[in-house]
């Protein structure tokens, strides 16, 4: 049976990519930009060093609000840090296991850590260090965590080939469905919706309807394990990721959920497996863009819609890259094994020639700090 806690701790996160992860090459030197792209390598004298959040690998980072991250790894801990100032607000202490994924409740002081004890843990910031409740019945490591947009439905996907959804208030397991090979690497809620989009060690990508808890669409699979997911803010569009190694595979793919099965568009240039995809927020008159990190220690920007790679970052020494937050269309968090939580900015550099002689301006990514 499960437990009801009525304080909150912590948690302690890794994420568990199990069989799906690719035998990669830790010298990200050997990554080579395609030509028209620009490419940034940080030396450690240009970055601020803060406080570790972790010790040891990092595999998951998530946002709780403007200035506050939720990140895990393979220290056991789950820890809530101030990015901006560089201080570390509180560290939990929960699961027995390593942490595969935490996820947050827009507006609220709700945290939620799934991981390889094969349980969830639900913590808020403004109660205690002991979790307020668990949501347990998983066989296997927990992959994949969802809210629903009203905040009272917990979607769980495991490696067990199980979906579930539970009430959050009781704990209580509602649904659960049982896919043959379907082993979740990632879960989604498309906003203000009663869908669920998840992806799979199948190499397929599922739409489920949480009314009647069953899957209404599958995309024709892909030829790699498909490593993560999101949802366009506007829940037009889902962007998966590809596992891979020397570079086949490894690639992003842009889907149109108003036409399920839809792929729009790919985005090809990692080495490695594609372990993170993220929409990034929409600046002020600019263009829609695309995130994606990889095993292949880089961090790519894309234009949503023509896939054209804007820029490189390579984090040489930080191994696999596996999480992605950003917290605007500027600052962009990211997850390395080796090096900690990496503050990255990403801007738009001034044109370098003038309007007559047609330059354009290239992006400018950069590690500002790490932690």
């Amino acid at each position: 049976m499960c437990r009801s806690y009525t304080a909150k701790c912590g948690c302690r996160i890794l994420a568990d990519m199990g069989k799906l992860q690719s035998k990669f090459r830790k010298r990200s030197d050997l990554y080579r930009a395609s030509q028209g792209e620009k490419v940034d390598n940080t030396f450690d004298s240009q970055v601020v060093q803060y406080e570790p959040a972790h010790h040891g690998s990092i595999s998951t980072v998530t946002n709780l609000s403007p200035d506050l991250c939720v990140s895990g790894g393979s220290d056991q801990a789950v820890v809530v840090y101030d990015w901006k100032q560089g201080r570390m607000c509180q560290s939990f202490q929960g699961h027995n296991r390593e942490v595969t994924k935490v996820m947050c409740y827009p507006g609220s002081t709700w945290i939620f850590s799934a991981s390889r004890d094969k349980t969830v843990l639900m913590w808020d910031l403004n109660q205690g260090d002991e979790p307020i409740q668990e949501f347990c019945g998983h066989e296997l490591v927990v992959n994949g965590l969802a809210i629903s947009p009203e905040g009272r439905k917990l979607c769980t996907g495991s490696r067990d080939n199980w979906m579930c959804l539970w009430d959050i208030e009781s704990a209580k397991c509602e649904q659960r469905t049982n896919i043959s090979r379907n082993l979740v690497t990632h879960v989604c809620w498309v906003p203000s919706s009663s869908s669920l989009v998840q992806t799979s060690e199948d190499k397929t990508i599922r739409v489920w309807d949480s009314r009647t808890w069953q899957v209404t669409n599958t995309f024709p699979a892909k030829q790699y394990i498909q490593t993560h997911c999101d949802v366009s803010p506007n829940g037009n569009y889902l962007v998966s990721s590809s596992n891979g190694f020397g570079g086949q595979g490894c690639e992003a793919t842009l889907w149109d959920l108003r036409q399920p099965g839809c792929k729009v568009v790919e985005y090809r240039g990692h080495l490695q497996t594609a372990a993170c995809c993220m929409f990034l927020p929409t600046p002020p008159d600019g263009a829609a863009q695309v995130a994606t990190s990889s095993h292949d220690g880089s961090v790519k920007i894309w234009d949503q819609n023509s896939a054209v790679c804007s820029g490189t970052l390579c984090l040489d020494g930080a191994g696999p890259l596996v999480s992605l937050a950003p917290t605007d269309s500027t600052n962009l968090l990211c997850a390395s094994f080796n090096n900690g939580l990496h503050h990255i900015q990403v801007g738009h550099q001034a044109q370098v020639f003038g309007a007559e002689s047609g330059g354009a301006g290239a992006m400018e990514i950069k590690v500002v700090s790490r932690f």
